[in-house]
């Protein structure tokens, strides 16, 4: 079976400026140690497609679509804060950025790939319905969710191991109980939101499953969640298709944290998720990349992740 990997050089145009933690050298980080550990000759490598504005619009409203391109075409440095930064080549980039998980899930959805890793950026789980927050400006896993519903798929699971917690696609998934969203990240920590006791709201109760980790947590705290709480709960959701919100933030080296995770721990959370899926819905798995600000630990942490997706296929 074939691995993708979708990629976009307009990604590397989104300039956040000097000394900004989500800065272009991150992707290629990602992608020179994919080569230099002998795994990027392996993948089916696909250069993303814009996302077409009818797919961001399944997600977020066209006003918020429209006002995301005119603030950037205008010349602003934010869009609606001063954490989501941005430059003239950012609406590409974020199109490039969901049009790259809608081509890896389309692609895997129609068999002619088992999994695939979608190394862009600017990534996307802090994207609110209305508002662009922590460096993201639409939500691409939702947008790809959708689009999977849009194409048949009538379940499915989001599993979120980026160290912040995905707000962004808790605010956009906690109703639905079509869509299962499960999150271990630090807390406290950015943005607030993540707490044990937020679990889904109306008819989306216990459809969001948060496991917040104490700052200094590792390894055993990490994977023990994962592996008692994460995978029995996707399981008995039983998804159509998996997407993995792929944060490597959590690494013992990531500015941006005070968790201790070492890299072989995501090739563990890999290979338990993909466990899971093959069981529930034929190996059907598209993992975005998120966050990572340590260039060492992001690259070697995605390496693992990938080998893990080779080793499956």
């Amino acid at each position: 079976m074939t691995v993708g990997l979708v990629t976009s050089p307009l990604c590397l145009a989104h300039d956040t400026g000097p000394g900004h933690p989500e800065c272009a050298a991150r992707l290629g980080a990602v992608l020179d140690r994919l080569a230099s550990d002998g795994l990027r000759a392996e993948l089916d490598e696909h250069t993303a497609s814009r996302a077409p504005v009818a797919a961001l619009e399944r997600v977020h409203p066209s006003a918020y679509v429209e006002h995301v391109r005119a603030t950037i075409a205008a010349g602003s440095r934010f869009v609606d804060s001063s954490d989501a930064n941005v430059s003239r080549g950012s609406y590409d980039a974020a199109l490039a950025s969901a049009g790259g998980v809608l081509d890896a899930t389309e692609r895997v959805l129609s068999g002619a790939w088992s999994t695939a890793f979608v190394a862009t950026r600017p990534p996307g789980h802090h994207a609110e319905e209305h508002r662009a927050m922590g460096f993201c400006l639409f939500n691409s896993v939702v947008i790809a969710a959708r689009a999977a519903q849009a194409a048949g798929c009538e379940r499915v699971a989001i599993v979120d191991w980026d160290v912040h917690h995905g707000n962004g696609t808790q605010h956009l998934t906690e109703h639905d109980p079509t869509l299962f969203y499960a999150s271990l990240h630090q807390f406290p920590h950015y943005p607030g939101t993540g707490a044990q006791t937020e679990r889904g709201v109306g008819d989306g109760e216990g459809s969001v499953l948060n496991c917040p980790q104490p700052p200094g947590s590792g390894d055993r705290e990490w994977l023990g969640a994962f592996e008692d709480r994460v995978l029995p709960a996707v399981e008995a959701f039983a998804p159509d298709l998996v997407l993995v919100s792929a944060g490597f933030d959590a690494h013992r080296l990531d500015p941006l944290s005070q968790t201790r995770v070492e890299t072989d721990a995501f090739r563990r959370l890999s290979e338990g998720l993909l466990e899971v899926a093959g069981r529930t819905c034929g190996g059907k798995l598209v993992a975005v990349l998120e966050g990572g600000y340590s260039l060492e630990g992001l690259a070697a942490s995605a390496s693992a992740h990938v080998g893990a997706l080779l080793a499956t296929s």
